[in-house]
């Protein structure tokens, strides 16, 4: 390859078609793999320099950047100022280590965020060897040939080679947000780029149909490379939930200050108190009282959820999906391929003169043609020599196709869409080689296939004549055709016949495609008008694409946790309505076409959408209206796409789905969630996972939050009642970090309770901490307030030991009392004392053996005694506190039995229904 100087950069556009191949060294068959291996080695791979995150140094000043941490310097600052210096460094220094806990999850949690973008490169459809193949678009060289179609996101800088009706939105390049047209021809060199009709950019949208491109510039060479980044940074981690914390902790901190300042006020003016002391008591109280390490924790346990979803296929895109998909209640999703296996094998041709039947399932080449006798296949194979008509309905199958059929490692594979790929299969039993034939019968022009128009059109020279043929939907082309070839003749159409054709075809599940051609003559340029009038219909085919047997589970899963799958195909109502009943669909006794929803009013669709599960022969622009009319019934709901008109449908989704193998760029774009399988059973997986980050959140907070009512509560009495303080501001400080260290990250690693999936979707509009869990945090709170004092006043006035052995009693009482409410915490509701419920969880047995090391320490080191004012416990009290804190399980486990028996007595939720409506009890 003739080697460029770097700081000229060719007007490709101007170049024509032969000058742009020949500068590159290429051909419209492609590089082959060797020298594409040298190009990528000498241009690098095709891809920009990412947007970085945010550097370290500002991610761990942003965990000062929060009102509760800001109290926390703000008494140390003051403790300083009072001269108590031990104080003010050990209250710097546990909020340093707070924050370097915050810095460091939120630092996987990027990363694992980065991570899950990265699974989400984009493919590109490439030449090479001759070959038609896929490849990562980071691979792509100059002198690639690469094939994109409607809702594909150029991968690269093209001179376009060939062009069928192509259509680019280069918004992202010039600001212009309608559509270019684009062709082949070369333009004037200092055309502006949006007038570059020869070429194609990168990061552009294909809205509609398809070309042939010869890669020009990739990389930081391509346009957008020079213009600005394409790719984002790390999708920030403040979500909707991590928001209403925030908001909670502004709320959490004023409350905090105002007790604060009335205690000490109180101690001052009441009990006659010195003011630095009860200065000091407020800071003691403020310091108890704030939860430090909740939205690291939080932050932490959503990161998680991504990762554990995309090992389950789904990919986020955005993390408040995460949050969002705990209250689905409404499935959308697409037919084949993502409720079914997308396998599709051709079972009957319908031709003029009878039915025929094919052997063989999947992409293999494998089976005989048999005709039908009242409604039975003969079993000799027919000998397609005598058959032309069945033989020349396979050919037109074939020419007007994309697909290639290939071998790879002795399995089959396909090439394109699986829904053309089964045409050629079915040539290929009857001995019809692909390429032979397109070889043999060269295409002159193409309508691509497009959702509007549902059918695609190829013009191709046969023998010195021009024919058009035509493969769609079958109910459009019966409207394109007027007569029909039987044995050769041609004889007006029978609509009525023909239809009751296509419903025996889909009353077996089948998907139905119809077959037409016609003679024409100086034709160059297809358009739409040559395809739609006078075709000769040549017969239907019927493909075979069963359900998937994961996504039948799936759906009986869905119809049990409260979410209602619902089917929007394009296919025919009759095979839409038969594969929902394999699949256990809740309504199949009636379907509804797009022109049904075309014909009704929002008000008519918003009445009958809870009652239709099944919408055939659907568009795009259909797939909105009915997200919209299931938003205005309350309903929360997932949509799934793959093509670049579900766009607006996925975006008003509240999270659209799109498909990983199937789907366009543009879909992904659109999307919150990208399914790797293309598998409806991947979306409940990924429910079921957000309900389970939801849960553990919940879990979390109604955890962390009573050890911390429980330290500001005693602190609160003592200089209410002129007592002594039970916990010292320091004390408090060590036990905020230790829980939130330990024990409260466990929670975030917690399994999925058993009934996750029995219970109604969440309601989004519920408060986090509702009646229930303000209740729990309240009276938890109270058993470890009664617990702290307990064990304080016991050692101080019962055994007479000194302040420091009473409030090391104290705090160990506080801590353990924690680490056995952390057990109770597994379960909201359902019952923990149970084999299961006590040791179930390895997570939970690690925190609890790292909080006791750490209080072991803290109680017998001798600096630890001398920063934190501790004093060596033994076996004796050691004793009591395991006795404290096993009746802190017991008692909180009685609680959950008296709310489990009210929920039952009272006909409301049992214990296996959603935690949402926990609170019912509490009425």
């Amino acid at each position: 390859m003739p080697e460029q100087n770097p700081n000229e950069r060719p007007s490709w556009h101007a170049l024509s078609v032969k000058e742009a191949l020949t500068r590159l060294d290429a051909t419209p068959q492609g590089l082959d793999r060797d020298e594409a291996g040298s190009r990528l080695a000498r241009h690098g791979p095709n891809q920009l320099e990412q947007a970085r995150g945010r550097p370290w140094w500002r991610r761990l000043l942003e965990q000062f950047n929060n009102i509760l941490m800001l109290i926390l310097l703000a008494a140390s600052v003051a403790s300083l100022g009072l001269g108590h210096h031990l104080d003010a460094a050990a209250i710097l220094g546990v909020v340093l280590i707070i924050a370097l806990i915050g810095f460091f999850q939120e630092g996987k949690a990027e990363q694992a965020l980065e991570s899950i973008r990265n699974m989400l490169s984009p493919r590109a459809q490439v030449l090479r060897d001759g070959r038609r193949g896929v490849i990562p678009a980071a691979e792509l060289v100059p002198g690639d040939i690469v094939m994109v179609e409607s809702g594909d996101r150029v991968p690269a800088d093209l001179r376009l080679i060939e062009a069928r009706r192509l259509r680019t939105e280069e918004a992202a390049l010039t600001g212009e947000s309608t559509p270019v047209d684009k062709g082949t021809e070369a333009v004037n060199s200092d055309a502006d780029l949006g007038d570059r009709s020869s070429m194609a950019y990168a990061s552009t949208i294909v809205v509609q149909g398809n070309a042939l491109g010869l890669v020009v510039e990739t990389g930081s060479h391509s346009e957008i490379g020079r213009i600005s980044e394409m790719l984002r940074g790390v999708e920030t981690l403040k979500t909707p939930l991590l928001q209403q914390l925030d908001r909670a902790g502004r709320v959490l901190a004023v409350f905090i200050l105002g007790a604060a300042l009335l205690t000490g006020l109180f101690g001052v003016l009441v009990h006659g108190q010195p003011v630095g002391e009860m200065f000091m008591a407020g800071v003691g109280l403020a310091v108890a009282a704030i939860p430090e390490g909740l939205p690291a924790i939080v932050t932490i346990g959503l990161a998680l959820g991504v990762q554990a979803m995309a090992r389950r296929n789904a990919i986020i895109r955005r993390l408040p999906a995460v949050e969002t998909l705990g209250s689905i209640s409404t499935i959308f999703s697409d037919k084949t391929g993502t409720l079914t296996r997308n396998e599709m094998t051709a079972q009957a041709i319908w031709l003029p003169s009878g039915e025929v039947r094919i052997d063989g399932v999947g992409f293999a080449p494998e089976g005989d043609f048999h005709e039908v006798e009242d409604g039975e296949a003969r079993e000799e194979a027919l000998d397609l020599d005598d058959h032309h008509a069945l033989r020349h309905f396979l050919k037109v199958g074939v020419l007007c196709n994309d697909a290639e059929l290939e071998e790879e490692n002795g399995r089959w594979r396909i090439h394109g869409d699986p829904t053309e790929g089964a045409l050629v299969v079915a040539a290929a039993k009857a001995g019809l080689t692909t390429a032979r034939l397109r070889g043999d019968h060269d295409r002159q022009d193409a309508i691509p296939f497009e959702s509007e128009r549902k059918y695609m059109a190829t013009l191709h020279a046969v023998d010195g004549e021009q024919y058009l043929l035509v493969k769609g939907a079958p109910d459009r082309l019966l409207e394109m055709c007027h007569r029909q070839r039987t044995n050769g003749d041609e004889e007006a159409l029978d609509p009525e016949l023909w239809e009751e054709r296509i419903h025996a075809l889909s009353s077996r599940g089948l998907r139905v495609l119809a077959l037409a051609e016609k003679s024409v003559r100086d034709v160059h340029e297809l358009a739409d008008e040559h395809a739609e009038e006078e075709l000769v219909l040549l017969g239907l085919v019927g493909l075979l694409d069963p359900p998937r047997e994961e996504a039948i589970k799936a759906v009986k899963q869905c119809l049990q946790a409260g979410i209602r799958p619902v089917m929007v195909t394009g296919d025919h109502a009759v095979t839409a309505r038969a594969i929902a009943e394999q699949l256990g669909f809740a309504h199949t006794d009636r379907a509804l076409t797009g022109r049904d929803v075309e014909a009704m009013s929002d008000a008519e669709l918003e009445e009958i959408i809870l009652d239709v599960d099944v919408f055939a022969r659907a568009a795009p622009e259909h797939k909105l209206r009915l997200v919209k009319a299931m938003q205005a019934r309350g309903g929360i709901c997932a949509m799934t796409g793959d093509g670049v008109n579900d766009g607006p449908a996925l975006k008003r989704a509240d999270v659209g789905v799109a498909m990983g193998i199937q789907g366009t760029e543009a879909a992904k774009e659109a999307a919150e969630m990208v399914l790797a399988d293309d598998n409806f059973a991947t979306i409940a997986a990924a429910i079921e996972e957000g309900r389970k980050v939801y849960d553990n959140i919940r879990k979390t907070i109604t955890f962390i939050l009573p050890t911390n009512g429980g330290q500001g509560l005693a602190i609160m009495l003592a200089v209410l009642g002129g007592t002594l303080l039970p916990v010292t501001p320091l004390q408090a400080l060590w036990v905020n970090m230790v829980v939130a260290v330990t024990l409260g990250l466990a929670l975030a690693f917690e399994d999925a309770e058993p009934d996750i999936m029995q219970r109604q979707p969440r309601d989004p509009g519920a408060a986090l901490l509702d009646l229930f869990l303000l209740w729990r945090v309240v009276f938890v709170s109270v058993l470890l307030l009664v617990g702290v004092f307990a064990m304080f006043a016991w050692i101080l006035l019962y055994q007479q030991g000194s302040e420091a052995l009473a409030r090391a009693g104290a705090v160990n009482m506080l801590v353990m009392g924690s680490a056995a409410y952390l057990i109770n915490s597994r379960f909201l509701i359902h019952r923990s004392l149970s084999m299961r419920g006590i040791f179930g969880s390895r997570p939970v047995w690690i925190a609890i053996g790292l909080v006791v090391m750490l209080q072991l320490a803290w109680t017998y080191l001798p600096f630890m005694q001398l920063i934190f004012g501790s004093a060596a416990l033994d076996a004796g009290h050691w004793l009591v506190i395991l006795a404290g804190s096993m009746a802190i399980f017991l008692v909180v486990e009685l609680e959950k039995w008296v709310l489990r028996r009210r929920q039952a007595a009272g006909g409301g939720p049992s214990s296996t229904t959603q935690h949402h409506k926990e609170h019912a009890a509490l009425r």
